[in-house]
């Protein structure tokens, strides 16, 4: 998956949880729970729907790997390439 899909596929999963974000004005480094917001179940529910969208497995210790848009997206690419 390329970083444009992948950062697609995540956006596409946090505008899911968080329809009226404003993904695109959201820093690579920002921590999306605190930027968006997100209770625990929301991110449950992130982790989710990107595992769905960039059809890659996530595990409960991968979680570190998505609190910034910049790092989900570098996780998705890593983890659809097969790293």
């Amino acid at each position: 998956m390329t970083p444009q899909d992948a950062r697609r596929a995540v956006a596409a999963a946090l505008t899911a949880i968080v329809p009226d974000a404003d993904i695109d004005g959201l820093p690579d480094d920002a921590s999306l729970r605190d930027e968006l917001e997100l209770d625990s179940l929301d991110f449950l529910s992130f982790v989710e729907q990107l595992s769905t969208r960039a059809q890659v497995r996530i595990d409960e210790t991968d979680y570190p790997e998505l609190a910034t848009l910049g790092s989900s997206v570098a996780f998705v690419v890593s983890r659809s390439s097969g790293a």
